[in-house]
């Protein structure tokens, strides 16, 4: 029958701390990263149930040598902190001179935070952590697109390879060259397996939201392009 007995502080502390996370993940999902909703409603529920733990689930006196002492409510919640960089090191990837997903660890990690702070009873700290998160979060990223356009991560690398009719391989170089300033390498070879065909291969950085769709638009409006590949570009 004990099992039965809930103490409805608890349950809030629960509640709240699904709900906050469900909001954290909802900001993740919608921006369609690695760790979306259920990765962070659990992340800040284990944190929530490991600190009502800490707090509720040991005696109120623990023996030490043969001396009496308090319990110290942080030990199990202090793990918390050290634990989930093993879930945020997961979502750290590495392509290339590339690091993608510090930003989902940095989430997760402030995702256990409040969870924390809602098994502590600490509600309106773990709002308003939610609320300043969800903001930084979303404020930030409109900052870096609109406001740091030239910044690396506004920036793409792109590597371009033209084939195209040897008659018109000038017209497409030249082009390249004048249009793109920020052009790092360009080459232009005869095709061996086929007679009448220039390959054009370009690495670039381009400043776009969509690269990729407008360069294709652009370089097939060319006479004599016979095909086009485009991809980003990542030094090893």
């Amino acid at each position: 029958m004990e099992l039965l007995n809930f103490d409805l502080t608890i349950v809030l502390r629960v509640i709240s701390a699904l709900l906050l996370g469900f909001a954290i993940g909802l900001e993740r999902e919608m921006t369609n990263k690695y760790a979306g909703l259920r990765t962070n409603i659990l992340v800040c529920l284990g944190a929530c149930v490991f600190t009502i733990i800490s707090i509720y689930g040991f005696p109120a006196i623990t023996v030490t040598a043969a001396e009496y002492g308090t319990r110290d409510t942080a030990r199990v919640a202090a793990q918390v902190v050290t634990g989930i960089g093993f879930i945020g090191g997961g979502t750290v990837l590495r392509h290339g001179a590339t690091v993608f997903g510090l930003t989902t660890a940095a989430t997760l990690f402030m995702s256990a935070a409040i969870g924390m702070a809602c098994g502590a009873g600490m509600y309106d700290l773990a709002i308003i952590g939610t609320v300043v998160c969800i903001i930084t979060l979303v404020s930030v990223r409109l900052f870096e697109r609109n406001v740091l356009v030239s910044s690396t991560k506004n920036t793409k690398r792109l590597k371009v390879a033209i084939n195209c009719q040897n008659q018109n391989a000038t017209q497409i170089y030249d082009y390249i060259i004048d249009k793109y300033p920020q052009l790092k390498e360009i080459s232009k070879k005869l095709s061996k397996s086929e007679e009448n065909i220039t390959k054009i291969t370009v690495i670039l950085d381009v400043k776009s939201k969509t690269p990729m769709k407008s360069m294709y638009k652009e370089f097939q409006a060319f006479e004599g392009v016979e095909s086009i590949s485009i991809q980003e570009f990542n030094e090893a």
